[in-house]
């Protein structure tokens, strides 16, 4: 499934845009998850910061 989300991006704009992961702790537990996201280049500063 990554492939595709891959491939279509490197069609047209996609360069202008990243894939980003963040790791968050569980509230409700010790564990992490992750929260994944495709994300245009200037905004990517951002995306870290919010909560």
């Amino acid at each position: 499934m990554a492939k595709k989300v891959v491939a279509s991006l490197q069609k047209g704009g996609g360069k202008e845009h990243t894939k980003v992961i963040k790791m968050v702790k569980s509230e409700k537990s010790v564990s992490y998850t992750f929260k994944e996201e495709i994300v245009h280049n200037d905004k990517v500063k951002e995306w870290f910061t919010k909560g």
